[in-house]
């Protein structure tokens, strides 16, 4: 039988006249794994501090088994400023001693792509106060994962973390034995990691078995039973119930929801989106030519980030854009976006952007634009417009639309100096829809939002007719809301990924085993007509090159051996790891190949 490491005992918390917790009574078991949702301002931080003893309960008492080892990631680190990276992370251990463990190495480079810190000016001898809050949380997780705990309690841990650092998190927490509390609103995470989950609403928590997908389904069945008229069924999250159905199942190991309910509920919901249909509304509004890019070289001061690209973004384009940090994902954005504000008079550093005449552009920065604090929530939506169409003769007010993202009556009049910073960005991302473009940039639009805001935009950008591109670290948001997906692995190039995200995982995890980066792929070139004598040679090479990449990954398995072998040999390792990388590059070569000969064949 499970020991049980947390009591929560009708737990109740008040702020000002709002009860957030009302006579709440929960527990953590060894083993638990347990994933906190609910909208923005309903409680969940509070419990979560609660259970961790940061914060005391109004009535009703927490306790915790005794000599439980806890550890907490919270939203503002405790970090001493004027220590290094090393003294907070690694404390007293000697080189050796630190390098030997196989916890600590795994950490430092799931974390920061490798043991000597890449990206901070003096590795692991970086002192902290002038990094930036990103870099301070991540240290702050690394220094959490590292020590040895009963009971891990995390606050918004995929934050500031990129795709692949997510996807690393949640390998190293299921293989972990310790208890998880997880508050997030990623749902791809909280798929992989979770086996329960708590749903805080209204000073209620409801819990559930399973991961996000299969509490996603237990709500809806849960609502609908109780559910007297239609008009509340229609709000039971029914449109991404269609998608979790028709899409992977629950990947969750201990699913509870009723099929059979679930099915009958979205039986009559049509696909998330009609492609052909948006597709042929798009190109009405768009025309041929939305951005078609020849030969563009992308800069950043003197840092190139993209040379010699060219590319087009179609009319009906949904693409999902990811990469690693400073790849030049915002760059693109910001260089698109200068042209398409200056009708193609400003270009980049090299070569050309062609804009489609007929293009309007909204794009969703990172930065949330400053509005005037006393402008009520709808005051600030109508100064836009009072209306707006969303194709396919749907038309909604600014007061619906509010309502859509989550602004209620009450709440849309709001000043808006005393909106929350998730409050805010909603309101900036209504503003841009309400000028009603045919073209939307979103940098990183789930930042902030709950749940519940993201299945509401979800539903709206369903039925949105217009080219997107989306650069999100939110897996579930990109494989949600896009068609494509391209990526930036920091090699100055833009590569299409027919697999997706798992497709870029696979490089990304490829490229950091073997310390090497991705050379440079040539530059597209003009589409020709491939004749019978191309189509042979093209066949004889790709086997040729087969046969070399088999012997390259015998190699490959041959020094990963000898450099477990001589794991204390740092020496030898260093020389063994200069050979792996003069195979890395080997490798990416020859596959780069057979990727341009694979279409002669």
């Amino acid at each position: 039988m499970a020991v049980n490491l947390v009591n929560v005992e009708a737990v109740s918390k008040v702020y000002g006249t709002r009860a957030l917790l009302d006579g709440v009574s929960l527990g953590v078991s060894e083993g638990d794994r347990i994933g906190v949702v609910g909208r923005n301002g309903d409680g969940k931080t509070t419990l979560i501090r609660m259970i961790a003893k940061l914060e005391d309960a109004d009535t009703g008492r927490v306790t915790h088994s005794g000599g439980l080892r806890i550890g907490v990631l919270t939203q503002h680190d405790s970090l001493d400023p004027a220590a290094t990276v090393r003294h907070e992370v690694i404390g007293d251990l000697a080189d050796h001693e630190w390098a030997g463990s196989a916890k600590i190495r795994d950490v430092l480079t799931g974390l920061f792509g490798g043991l000597d810190l890449p990206g901070f000016p003096q590795g692991l001898d970086t002192v902290i106060g002038p990094l930036s809050g990103g870099e301070r949380r991540r240290i702050a997780l690394a220094k959490l994962l590292i020590a040895e705990q009963d009971l891990i309690v995390l606050d918004e841990p995929t934050n500031h973390l990129d795709v692949e650092g997510i996807a690393w998190l949640a390998r190293h927490l299921q293989e972990r034995r310790s208890a998880l509390v997880c508050v997030t609103h990623d749902r791809w995470f909280l798929d992989q990691v979770c086996t329960r989950m708590w749903d805080v609403q209204r000073g209620s928590v409801h819990e559930y078995e399973g991961g996000y997908s299969d509490y996603v389904f237990a709500r809806a069945e849960r609502e609908r039973i109780a559910a007297t008229e239609e008009v509340k069924r229609q709000n039971l999250m029914r449109k991404e119930l269609a998608w979790l159905r028709r899409g992977a199942p629950a990947r969750t190991s201990k699913p509870r929801y009723r099929i059979e309910a679930a099915n009958e509920l979205i039986a009559d919901v049509p696909p998330p989106r009609d492609t052909s249909e948006l597709m042929k509304f798009a190109n009405a509004r768009l025309g041929r030519t939305v951005f078609d890019l020849e030969d563009v070289t992308v800069t950043a001061g003197p840092k190139v980030l993209l040379k010699h690209l060219t590319w087009q973004l179609g009319p009906g384009d949904r693409i999902g854009l990811v990469g690693v940090n400073g790849a030049g994902k915002t760059s693109l954005l910001r260089a698109l976006a200068d042209a398409a504000t200056t009708r193609g008079e400003e270009q980049p550093a090299g070569g050309r952007i062609v804009v489609g005449k007929t293009v309007r552009l909204a794009y969703l920065s990172q930065d949330v634009a400053e509005l005037p604090a006393t402008l009520r929530v709808l005051e600030a939506v109508q100064q836009v417009r009072d209306r707006v169409d969303l194709g396919k003769g749907r038309e909604m007010t600014a007061g619906q639309l509010c309502e859509q993202f989550g602004f209620t009556k009450e709440k849309q009049w709001t000043p808006v100096g005393d909106l929350s910073g998730g409050e805010r960005r909603r309101l900036q991302l209504l503003r841009l829809l309400m000028d009603e473009p045919n073209v939307l940039f979103l940098d990183e639009p789930t930042n902030d939002l709950d749940i519940e805001t993201l299945t509401q935009l979800e539903d709206l950008l369903d039925g949105w007719p217009g080219s997107m591109v989306v650069i999100s670290h939110d897996r579930f948001f990109i494989e949600r809301t896009t068609d494509k997906t391209f990526a930036l692995l920091g090699d100055a190039t833009l590569r299409m990924l027919p697999r997706g995200i798992d497709e870029y995982l696979e490089r990304r995890r490829r490229m950091i085993e073997t310390a090497a980066p991705v050379p440079a792929a040539a530059a597209s070139a003009p589409v020709r007509e491939k004749s019978a004598g191309d189509s042979r040679a093209a066949k004889k090479e790709l086997q040729k090159i087969e046969r070399q990449l088999d012997k390259v990954s015998e190699k490959e398995a041959a020094l990963h051996a000898r450099i477990a072998e001589n794991a204390t040999d740092f020496e030898q390792v260093a020389k063994l790891d200069a050979e792996l990388r003069e195979l890395a590059a080997q490798r990416e070569d020859l596959e780069t190949r057979w990727l341009e000969l694979a279409e002669d064949a």
